[in-house]
């Protein structure tokens, strides 16, 4: 018999399991779409099918789920369905989770020790024609586009050597070209890193790799036209301490922060690595060069914002004591000295998007999620803690920020950036809203230039989506 999930604040009140794998044809829309609103939006979600083999887990430990949203000609369809990998089958065939601490596979099952346990729950990357839901410990998985069923983990037709794939991979808007990396490249707590490009047609290109400083969590990186920018704050993995069965991450502020910057079609051989103190970044915003400067902005804390990382480091220090904003770090590669330019460019928050077409360039405007303690107080739901319940546009340039407020009983979601056909149009926004008082879901839709005038589309969804990572639009073409 199935047991009961356990009571805590990663499996109860909004965190708690949705484990829902559906087609919902023609949701209720209030307001009108868009004409030029035609494509699909896919979501990652972490939602466990079992209850923890150890009695508790982390909420970024849970069974991939991806959600697509499609639209079409003023209409919305819903499709969910479990991401099927190897941990995925093998539970469901036990009928019971087989798997212990987050990332420590030797705390697994005896019967599925040296077996696959990534859970593809993070990121749906869409490139060439291809759907590949990805987590950070292990290759990705390729999905149908259309049904959501599950074809295999994907490893680029057996030429992809590294063990793992970031789920922030970088695009170039103009060639098409796919940048990404894995770190613990080859096996658990080592401090291998492939740098890899795959072609506009989907064929890796390159696979290049180099040793991190130090094994650290490097969830996010990113890409100029010029220039590949890889980050090692302090969060670090040893492997002595996951076979004694400890955690995976440890915050450790002695070791500083440690930045690489290499040609992004050279060498790893000519990365150069920039130190800086102690901080904590998982998302970087965008990057470009300018001559010898390169430009790097990104969401920082003082310490690391998920308090499981904090508790297994010895660090008493609650969620509304960690302090952060939005900075812009210039690295001057023409000075032979080892300094960083740092200037804050809008207060504390996560979660950035921006239109396509800007990555990689200098840009204007950035969207990102906040929680703003005036709106009301915390709500807890997701990975990190208190939920989000403010949505912002930053205009980078001269710092001006419109704000759209939730409901001191909302929270939201990841927004996805939309681009809209028309001249001049800045696009749209999509995001999730979640009414904690109904136990329900939406979706709005915003004006991107207009967030002031709150949503010109509401979708209803009937049942209350669990909290999710990433999406990714894709235009139906």
């Amino acid at each position: 018999m199935t047991e009961r999930f356990p009571e805590s604040p990663q499996f109860t009140g909004h965190n708690a399991p949705c484990r829902i794998e559906c087609d919902i044809r023609d949701l209720v829309v209030e307001g009108t779409l868009p004409d030029d609103m035609q494509g699909t939006w896919y979501r990652s979600v972490p939602d466990p099918q079992y209850p923890p083999m150890l009695g508790d887990d982390v909420y970024l430990s849970g069974d991939g789920m991806v959600s697509a949203f499609r639209f079409e000609a003023g209409h919305v369809d819903l499709r969910m369905r479990y991401v099927q990998t190897e941990r995925w089958l093998n539970e469901r065939a036990a009928r019971r989770s087989l798997h212990g601490r987050y990332r420590n596979p030797f705390t697994d099952d005896p019967s599925v020790r040296g077996k696959g346990r990534g859970v593809a729950n993070t990121t749906p990357l869409y490139h060439a024609g291809r759907l590949i839901a990805l987590k950070e410990d292990s290759r990705g998985w390729e999905l149908d586009p259309q049904t959501l069923e599950t074809l295999g983990e994907f490893d680029f037709g057996g030429k992809l050597r590294s063990q793992t794939m970031t789920p922030h991979p970088r695009i170039d808007p103009q060639t098409g070209e796919l940048f990404f990396f894995g770190y613990e490249a080859g096996g658990v707590a080592t401090r291998d890193v492939a740098y890899c490009v795959a072609d506009a047609a989907g064929e890796l290109q390159r696979e290049q790799w180099f040793e991190a400083p130090f094994c650290a969590l490097m969830h996010d990186f990113v890409v100029t036209k010029e220039h590949a920018i890889f980050p090692c704050f302090p969060i670090t993995a040893d492997l002595d301490r996951l076979r004694q069965g400890g955690p995976h991450w440890v915050w450790e502020p002695e070791l500083g922060s440690r930045i690489g910057i290499m040609p992004r079609h050279g060498d790893v051989a000519e990365m150069r690595w920039f130190t800086a103190p102690a901080c904590s970044g998982f998302h970087y915003i965008n990057a470009f060069t300018d001559g010898s400067l390169v430009h790097v902005d990104m969401s920082l804390t003082d310490v690391p914002v998920f308090p499981f990382i904090r508790t297994d480091s010895g660090l008493r220090i609650e969620q509304y004591e960690v302090h952060g904003a939005l900075e812009r770090w210039t690295f001057d590669l023409a000075d032979p000295v080892d300094r960083i330019g740092r200037r804050v460019i809008g207060p504390s928050g996560d979660l950035p998007r921006l239109a396509d077409s800007d990555a990689m360039s200098d840009y204007e405007i950035l969207y990102y999620e906040r929680y703003d303690p005036s709106i009301g107080p915390p709500i807890t739901t997701g990975a990190v803690g208190p939920g989000f319940n403010a949505l912002t546009r930053l205009e980078v340039k001269t710092g001006r920020m419109t704000t759209l407020p939730m409901s001191p009983r909302a929270t939201l979601q990841e927004a996805v950036h939309i681009r809209s056909e028309r001249r001049g149009h800045e696009g749209y926004l999509a995001f999730v809203v979640d009414l904690h008082d109904e136990d329900l879901s939406e979706v709005f839709i915003v004006e991107a230039q207009n967030l002031s005038l709150g949503p010109i589309a509401r979708i209803k969804v009937p049942m209350r989506l669990r909290s999710g990572v990433h999406g990714t639009w894709v235009a139906r073409r």
